[in-house]
């Protein structure tokens, strides 16, 4: 089953000059920095790789991706799921510090 890509973006409404609480819409999400760690995976990937999928793989949930496109920068476009064939990346492994950076940069 598929999960919402945007699921960890910040949700909002505002309220116009009447009074009226105008429809929700999505935030700018801030991601952090992944420092380098000695635990990290490297791999290197194949047709068919996709953010969503490799999340999915190394950390059950595709809606991680974002740890994956953050730890690395000059590879990834953030914007995209997709990367190039033959690409190494990095995959960190320690979820707790990357989500606890996560929801302090964001509010949560």
């Amino acid at each position: 089953m598929a999960t919402n890509r945007y699921i960890n973006t910040p949700v909002t409404s505002s309220v116009d000059i009447l009074g009226k609480v105008t429809f929700p819409y999505y935030t700018t999400t801030k991601y952090p920095e992944i420092p380098l760690e000695t635990t990290d995976i490297y791999a290197i990937t194949t047709d068919g790789d996709r953010l969503d999928l490799l999340a999915q793989q190394f950390y059950g949930d595709s809606s991680l991706y974002w740890i994956i496109s953050c730890a690395n920068p000059e590879k990834i476009n953030l914007g995209s799921l997709f990367i190039a064939e033959g690409t190494e990346i990095r995959i960190p492994v320690n979820l707790s510090a990357m989500l606890n950076s996560y929801s302090s940069l964001n509010n949560k």
